[in-house]
Parts: C-alpha cells; sequence; structure tokens
C-alpha cells in the first residue's frame, strides 16, 4: 500500500484549524508527527515517545491512542515499501485498532475524530481492493459528519483551509460510496462557499466527470514547511 505522505498531514492541519477552542493535546505532538510524515523519522519517533509514554501511565487516553495509532499507519507505509508486508500488515491493523478504541472512548472529540477520519479517508484512496476500502472510507466519513455536527452548518468561521478539507473530504466520500446526489450537493456547495479556491477547482472538476484523483480530493494547499504549521 502507498500513501502520500502530504495527505496524511492534512490530518495535522485540518484538526488544528477546529480546535481552536478546546484542549489543544495536539500542539503536545503535531510538530513531530508533522516532520515525521515529511519524511524525517527522528520526529516521528519523537512524537510516538510521547503518547507512548502518556498512555504507559493512561492506556486510555483518547487522544494519544488516535495519534499513535496515526502514526503506526504511517509506519506501515515505510514496512509495505520495503517488502516487509508482514510487519506492515501487523502495523497498520494495530493503527486502525488504535484510532477506533480512541473513537468509541470519545466519540464526541474533535481531536480523535478529525485525526482518525482524515487519516482513512486518505489510506482508502490507495487500497488496492475497493471492498476493504469501503468500510474505511464509511468511518471516516462519519467522523467528518461529526465534526460537521459539532460545528453546525455555517463553516465561515473557519479558515479557507479547515473549512474546505472538511467539505472536499465529505464530498469525495459520498461519491465514492455511491451516494451521488449527496456528493454533488456538497460540490456544488464548495463551488459557492470557496469560490476561485483549489476546492472549487476540483468541485468543478467533480461535476463535469463525476471523479477525482486522490490529489484532488484533498490537503489541497497544505503547507509543508514546519513554520507554517500553525496557520
Amino acid at each position: 500500500m502507498k500513501l502520500q505522505k502530504t495527505t496524511i498531514a492534512a490530518a495535522i492541519i485540518l484538526s488544528a484549524g477546529l480546535l481552536l477552542s478546546q484542549d489543544r493535546f495536539d500542539m503536545k505532538v503535531r510538530n513531530y508527527f508533522f516532520a515525521g510524515l515529511a519524511g524525517d523519522a527522528t520526529s516521528l519517533q519523537k512524537g510516538m515517545k510521547i503518547c507512548e509514554d502518556i498512555l504507559a501511565n493512561d492506556p486510555k487516553q483518547p487522544e494519544a491512542l488516535v495519534w499513535h495509532g496515526m502514526g503506526l499507519v504511517s509506519e506501515s507505509r515505510a514496512a509495505f515499501q520495503k517488502g516487509d508486508q508482514q510487519n506492515g500488515a501487523a502495523m497498520w491493523q494495530r493503527g486502525l485498532d488504535e484510532m477506533d478504541q480512541a473513537e468509541a472512548l470519545a466519540p464526541n472529540d474533535l481531536g480523535v475524530r478529525i485525526v482518525r477520519g482524515a487519516v482513512l479517508l486518505v489510506a482508502s484512496q490507495y487500497l488496492p481492493d475497493p471492498e476493504a476500502a469501503h468500510p474505511l472510507i464509511e468511518k471516516g466519513l462519519s467522523d467528518y459528519e461529526k465534526a460537521y455536527s459539532i460545528q453546525g452548518p455555517d463553516l465561515s468561521h473557519l479558515g479557507t483551509h479547515p473549512h474546505g478539507e472538511l467539505m472536499i473530504g465529505m464530498a469525495d466520500a459520498y461519491a465514492r460510496l455511491g451516494q451521488q446526489e449527496k456528493a454533488q450537493e456538497w460540490f456544488e456547495r464548495i463551488q459557492k462557499e470557496l469560490p476561485g479556491t483549489p476546492y472549487a477547482n476540483s468541485a468543478a472538476t467533480w461535476l463535469e466527470t463525476k471523479k477525482l484523483t486522490p490529489r484532488q480530493a484533498g490537503c489541497l494547499g497544505c503547507h509543508t514547511g514546519a513554520a507554517d504549521q500553525s496557520k
């Protein structure tokens, strides 16, 4: 399985944009994970160690679980790329299990739901088996729907990036699940609410062709430098 590093990093950027009013656990780890997902293995291990230390004292800390699970999914990618299918599969499944456990512990916590949702929606794009991808899309969509229900129908208070990532993630998920009417509704809404943005461009592409590439379906305009992570 091959995953785009920058698209998984959308989990960090999107969650940051939606968590302005919450206790920011993500601030403890997101810089390390962001650098790690961009290829800095040492930084990724630092982020994982922070989560592991927290989980050693409290195995049911949901945000530490979801971030650690994301890290395992990232590490599974590296194992698969090296041809280590056995360890890659084990880390992949453990990562999914930890993220699911986090959601079960804190189903209303955006710090959990957005991270899991972004990772699952990205990962599902790169699975070769559509049947295996389907449950990941459903879970990821449920996470984004929860975020939308908490944020409310007016997303104008969010920055362009979290606003667009949430909407296009949902729109593309509906499309990939065969819910074409809902997908069209959301893509049309993106064009109306975010004109002149890469999100509107992707929406126009889907409305014309009824499909998007993985790169057109999320992490549009993501920052790649550490200095940009707080934007």
